[in-house]
């Protein structure tokens, strides 16, 4: 008796479940999108519709992407066992109790079994190590689902031992032939209603959407189940019933994910690049999906110094007051600072000298320690004893408070490391820092000047990622 019970449960819970679960596809000829990965003659696709998955794969993409989907579209496809586990839920005491079956199946009957672990990136370390060793050992073929970078959140064994599959946000024209599918489903959709949407509503719709078919079919489930029939049993659904059923656009940004970083990283390159446009949308995109103020501060801090430098040194003082401005008054009137601060470093002329550091920097793990030059040493303590200081010569006693001496180690003598650039106040640099390095070279008879090298962007990031590593705040 409680069999029928449950069997009628599960049938009511099927049909009373939201639309976008009830259409979701069951076979890959249903499957929209995804035609880099899912094309005709495509790996994957010729992997699922052959039953042939034998190495573990990883699906990667945003919401509402069709990661769930695709892994049901095997399940429904393959001959092997499926199993399903949520890494929210489920921990090592389900996955041993998973692992211990799929072993007796392939003993008693020589089948596989397929896990898919939805959101994987949320099991810890220990819980991603313990699955390790039944991927390794073919116990079990993973299907994990992740909306996160798997190079980041999956264990890099993991990683190695899987195929990563990419998916993206769906196109327009894909989430349309999603919703018309569902309008017409008398089935699972919403076809059992007699339904006319004007094309401005549809179209906001899909927009609005954001390429997440899900939202799209929520947003259309409660237009049409909430919008009462005409006489003739007819719905019409205009323009003002699709904005309310989907009030906001789904902003894409996890402020622990990629989307997080992806966004501050086109905030922070479109003022580099001085689209002030670009950088006001990026900066409108993170404060709408609720980023913390500071943290868009700190970075425009940063930025100013990095990008700006000395081509406009009133940049960092802008910005300094815009932050000092936002911790008097606060949201939402601190916007006005931040927005201030962004359109004046997007405008400002650029420089990014300041990245000669980073040259000195490396100079110096590739030599090694060098000895400071004993006029350069402290006097105060070792001046009779050890001559330290003796030589020195006091700039401000000379002409324009300048007289050439040596600063630099004799091993790396006549390096330069900071090149200005010819942008806004920097500019004015370029004739003062000639002269005074023509008089240095001379007074100490250094015939030739060795400039270290431009590093490419790559290289910079390793010296940086080194730097915090050592305690640097940098």
């Amino acid at each position: 008796m409680s069999d029928l019970f449950d069997h009628k449960m599960q049938q009511d819970l099927k049909s009373e479940a939201p639309l976008a679960a009830r259409m979701r596809p069951r076979t890959l000829d249903e499957y929209v999108g995804q035609e880099s990965i899912l094309g005709t003659g495509k790996l994957l696709r010729r992997a699922i519709e052959a039953d042939r998955l034998f190495s573990s794969i990883l699906l990667w993409g945003p919401p509402g992407t069709g990661k769930t989907t695709l892994a049901m579209v095997i399940a429904n496809q393959t001959q092997s066992h499926f199993v399903t586990l949520s890494a929210v839920m489920d921990g090592k005491a389900k996955l041993r109790e998973v692992v211990s079956a799929a072993l007796e199946r392939r003993r008693l009957y020589n089948k596989r079994t397929i896990l898919f672990v939805d959101e994987v990136h949320r099991w810890n370390k220990a819980q991603q190590d313990a699955l390790l060793p039944n991927v390794e050992n073919g116990t079990v073929i993973l299907i994990g689902a992740t909306t996160e970078n798997p190079y980041f959140e999956v264990i890099s064994a993991l990683v190695s031992r899987s195929r990563i599959f990419q998916l993206n946000l769906l196109q327009p024209e894909h989430v349309h032939e999603v919703m018309e599918r569902a309008l017409k489903d008398e089935q699972r959709g919403l076809g059992k209603y007699k339904t006319l949407i004007e094309d401005d509503a549809f179209n906001h719709l899909i927009n609005i959407s954001g390429g997440d078919a899900r939202n799209a079919l929520n947003a259309l489930e409660l237009a049409v189940e909430s919008t009462p029939a005409d006489d003739t049993g007819l719905i019409t659904i205009n323009l003002e019933i699709a904005q309310e059923s989907i009030q906001r656009r789904a902003v894409l940004y996890d402020k622990d994910g990629d989307s997080h970083y992806d966004t501050i990283s086109a905030f922070i390159k479109s003022i580099r690049g001085s689209d002030p446009d670009a950088s006001l949308y990026w900066l409108a995109k993170m404060l709408y999906a609720g980023e913390d103020p500071r943290f868009i501060l700190r970075r425009l801090i940063i930025s100013a110094g990095e990008d700006i430098g000395l081509a406009d040194p009133n940049a960092l003082v802008v910005v300094n007051a815009a932050a000092q401005a936002y911790d008097y008054i606060g949201l939402p009137e601190g916007i006005y600072p931040i927005v201030e601060a962004t359109i004046y470093l997007s405008t400002a002329p650029k420089s990014n000298s300041t990245g000669a550091y980073f040259k000195a920097y490396k100079l110096i793990e590739d030599k090694g320690k060098v000895q400071v030059p004993n006029h350069l040493k402290d006097g105060n303590r070792d001046a009779y004893a050890l001559g330290h200081g003796k030589g020195y010569k006091y700039p401000h006693d000379g002409p324009d408070h300048f007289l050439p001496q040596q600063y630099l180690p004799s091993e790396v003598l006549g390096t330069y490391f900071y090149l200005p650039s010819d942008q806004g106040y920097e500019k004015s640099v370029t004739d003062r820092l000639a002269i005074w390095r023509k008089a240095q070279r001379k007074a100490l008879n250094i015939s030739k000047e060795e400039h270290i090298p431009d590093m490419d962007e790559l290289e910079v990031t390793n010296i940086k990622r080194r730097h915090k590593q050592t305690g640097s705040t940098s």
